[in-house]
This record gives C-alpha cells, structure tokens and sequence, in this order.
C-alpha cells in the first residue's frame, strides 16, 4: 500500500470532488415520486445552461458512445450519408460507429496533430450539389490528441457552402473545461458524457438538439428505443424519465452544476487555459514536442507529449506509476507507445498541476527519456504571471 493519495491524470474520467461524492451519498429516492420532479427538473434545466441552448437537452443513463448513437439514430435514415473529420481516435470511433448502423460516413482524413478543417469540410460540401451530405459531425476536444476543433468555423463554413447539413458536435471531454455555445454557433446536436468537465463519474451522457434538428428527427428512417428523443419528452417535461435514471448520478449532477456556476463558466474556462499554458511551457522546457501542432487547436483539457524516437511512452508511464503512484494517459491506436497524455481538467488547480508535472519530470529522469531539466520551473513562471498581473493592476 502506498501512502498518500493517487494521482489520477488521464484526461477523463475526472477526479470528483468531495462535494460531489457527499451529494451522490443521499438515499436512493422513488424516481416515480414527487419529490425526484424537483431533482430531474434541476437537471434538465441546469444542462441548458452549461451547454448554452434555451432547447431540449436529453440525459441517458450510459457513457457518451449512447450520446454518439442517440445523435445519430434520432435524426438519420438507413444509407444515409454523413461527413466525419479524422482528427483521432474517437472520431474514428464514431465513424466506426455509423457504418454499424448501416450509415456512409465520408471521412476526411488528418494528420492526428489538429483540429477538423473548416476549409476542406466547406470544400466537401459545395462538391455535394445534391444534398447528398445529412450531417457534418466534428469531434470539439479530441481527447486522444489533445487538440480542439473551431466548431463555430465549422458552422460558417457549412453556411457559406449553402448546404442543409445537420451539424453535430462531439464534447464529451470538453463540456464545462473548454467554451462551447450550442446554440450561438448554430449546433443542431451536442453529444457529451459526465465524467469530465463535469466531474462525475462515468455513466451519464447528453444530447442537446436545436429545433432543426427535432424537426428532422420527425422523418428519420433509423430504428431506435431506449435512445429515443421522442420517448424522453413527454416525462422531461415534468422532471421525469420514460425509464429508471441514474437517481444518484443525477444528485451528483445538480451539485456539480452549482459548483460550475459558483465559480463561473468564464473562470472555469480561464482556469483551464492557464494550466494548458503551463503544462506546454512545462513540456517545452524539457525539449519535448506537443502532439498538436497547431498552436489555437491546442486543448485546455490535456496535452498529448510525444517522447523521443526509440523511447516508450508506455515504459515511461508505467515506471511512474510504480514510483510516484501517478496515472498518466496512454496514447491510442496510431500514436499507441509514441506519446502520453497530461489530463488538467475538472476540479483541478495550481497545487495539484505543480504536482502533476513534478512527478512527469521525475517520471522522465527515472525513465531514461531524454529531456531538459526545469520543465516545472517554467510551469511555476506561467501560473506565478497571473499573480503578478493581479497585484498589479490592485
């Protein structure tokens, strides 16, 4: 047994806060009862204001790959065509996922080192002439790569193809850590899930749907269930759910919504960037290469470090593991064993990244990876700036 506590710093599932575990404590309720209308009405209505949409938000007890399904079933028919981007693993998960359900996702590729190209979705979707195209889905935060779409580019560049595309966003690891505006950038379905940025455990996923998008899913061909928008609005309305909800997970829910408001969104996503700037000049100082290339693509979530040639990211997470009782996120599929992964999300702050990055520094010593000593220092420098900018303009 190793003293002291675990550093978990994959980029999701999330550390939960205290607050958070002492609300989900509560007994299980009746969910047919009267008092669980004022526990799900809560959270229905305080989804809305995390995703920013005056509409429907829908809540599945499942992971976000339910959310993934429950976008698409809803609002497409068998054969239908959909334009995916290859930003990384998850997007190519969800390209994998509707060719099972008998869709034909057009995938652009990419490099794994940025976001989606707004300028080769548009190209894409003027060649479309007949319409063929039903929904562009973008993944927000590629968790596997560390790098955030433009998602409002995104929309402009399907508006200034003309096209009537369904535009579909994926913020599973970016709800509540990076800023996102479904219904200002015009998104007609966000998925996303709760262990994140939201700072629950994993088991709730979320789709938030634009008028448009409830007006296509009239006519949609695809078969669906348990995933159906249609079943869920009726008890919605009232605070209730067409099948047993995750009661506590929503308890947990309602008191991290408060959490995210006490502090402000706007804090919450300032927060975020100020320890991506710190982890970056952390991996910078030590003379090692960020998976994303494009520096405003770059995630506030985590950052994806590649190690050197000839050297294991897996090794190198596993000795740290063993020596500092620390989690650290492993690379997937194309860039398996060539890059690890910092998780700076959720409830998470100065304190805890200084510790993070102390135990990747001593990681990369025990390792053998070559690397540049002073990586935390150069953290240190970036979070002490914002102290110094405060006690001067008081």
């Amino acid at each position: 047994m190793t003293a002291g506590r675990h550093f978990l710093q994959i980029p999701g599932p999330s550390n939960v806060p205290d607050r958070i575990l002492r609300a989900m404590d509560y007994p299980t309720m009746d969910h047919r009862g009267p008092a669980f209308a004022d526990v799900g009405r809560k959270a229905l209505e305080g989804m809305k204001s995390i995703f920013k949409t005056e509409s429907r938000v829908v809540i599945y007890p499942s992971s976000g790959t339910g959310a993934w399904e429950a976008a698409l079933v809803n609002t497409l028919s068998p054969g239908d065509t959909v334009l995916m981007y290859e930003t990384g693993h998850f997007a190519t998960l969800w390209k994998k996922l509707a060719e099972k359900l008998g869709l034909n996702p057009v995938f652009i590729e990419g490099d794994w080192r940025g976001g989606a190209d707004a300028d080769a979705i548009e190209a894409r979707l003027r060649d479309d002439k007949t319409h063929e195209i039903k929904a562009v889905c973008v993944v927000h935060n590629e968790t596997s790569t560390g790098a955030v779409t433009p998602v409002a580019r995104v929309r402009k560049a399907i508006d200034a193809a003309g096209h009537p595309a369904l535009l579909m966003a994926d913020t599973i690891s970016s709800l509540a850590s990076v800023d996102f505006r479904h219904d200002e950038w015009g998104v007609d379905v966000t998925v996303s899930g709760s262990q994140k940025g939201l700072m629950l455990p994993p088991g709730l996923s979320f789709n938030a749907i634009s008028e448009k998008a409830l007006k296509v899913a009239e006519t949609a061909g695809l078969k669906h269930s348990y995933w159906s928008w249609d079943e869920m609005a009726g008890p919605n309305e009232t605070g209730y759910f067409p099948y047993t909800p995750a009661t506590n997970l929503l308890y947990g829910l309602n008191e991290a919504i408060d959490m995210l408001h006490e502090e402000g969104l706007d804090n919450v996503f300032a927060r975020h960037k100020r320890h991506a700037e710190a982890t970056r000049a952390a991996v910078e100082a030590w003379g090692l290469e960020v998976l994303c290339k494009v520096p405003e693509h770059r995630s506030p979530v985590l950052t994806a470090v590649m190690v050197p040639e000839g050297h294991s990211a897996d090794r190198f997470r596993s000795v740290t593991l063993q020596n500092y009782d620390m989690s650290l996120g492993n690379g997937l599929s194309k860039v398996a064993d060539r890059v690890f992964r910092i998780g700076h999300l959720g409830d998470f702050n100065d304190l805890m990244l200084c510790g993070t990055l102390s135990g990747v520094e001593m990681g990369l010593r025990d390792a053998g990876v070559p690397h540049r000593a002073g990586g935390v220092q150069a953290a240190l420098d970036v979070l002490g700036r914002k102290f110094g900018a405060e006690r001067a303009a008081a």
